[in-house]
């Protein structure tokens, strides 16, 4: 069964191919208390050709339009976990590593690696596929922050993540320490004098 979430429909209207959901959607629990969701179950794999629109005068696809695709993989993970629609509040760091070339296919597999009250941290790797001989390359990875909102555009509070194999649990407990990171650095700018 395709997913046919509202929040995901203008992603496939714009050519993207959604990966089938591969368990039910979240229902909240009676208690007040989220229950935890598997990185899996919210992990988004997305695809689309690069064009020409997409390319520099070289044929290489532009950074912003990996930045884009990024951000919209981010946040289709992010609603799939949080049941939620869900805004962009920062991108924590894109790391570019090879170009991306016309015609090439670029893939983005996106995942929830760690979930506070109403904040995400999304993960994604950006892969080209090179469609003639379907060899892959790993060509950028990205992090972003993602808030889910409520009908009154008010933050509301998301399920815990629950990691699951050593790798998950690596990429847990370095979200957990980054965003840690991020209210430490938040109270030294607001302790700071005008």
């Amino acid at each position: 069964m395709w997913d046919s979430s509202p929040g995901l429909a203008p992603l496939a209207s714009a050519g993207f191919l959604l990966r089938p959901r591969e368990s039910p959607p979240m229902q909240e629990p009676q208690s007040k208390e989220l229950a935890g969701r598997a990185v899996a179950e919210s992990a988004v794999e997305l695809a689309t050709l690069v064009e020409v629109a997409d390319t520099n005068p070289m044929g290489n696809i532009h950074g912003g339009v990996i930045m884009k695709l990024a951000d919209q993989a981010a946040a289709a993970a992010a609603i799939r976990h949080s049941g939620h629609i869900c805004v962009t509040a920062a991108i924590d760091h894109l790391d570019f590593r090879s170009a991306v070339h016309l015609g090439d296919m670029v893939v983005l597999k996106a995942s929830v690696h760690y979930a506070h009250r109403s904040s995400m941290e999304v993960g994604v790797r950006i892969e080209a596929e090179r469609l003639v001989t379907g060899e892959r390359t790993h060509v950028a990875s990205a992090t972003l922050i993602f808030v889910a909102l409520d009908e009154q555009c008010k933050p509301v509070a998301v399920p815990p993540v629950i990691p699951q194999g050593a790798e998950e649990q690596r990429r847990y407990d370095n979200a957990r320490k980054r965003y840690e990171e991020r209210i430490r650095q938040r109270a030294l700018e607001r302790a700071k004098p005008d």
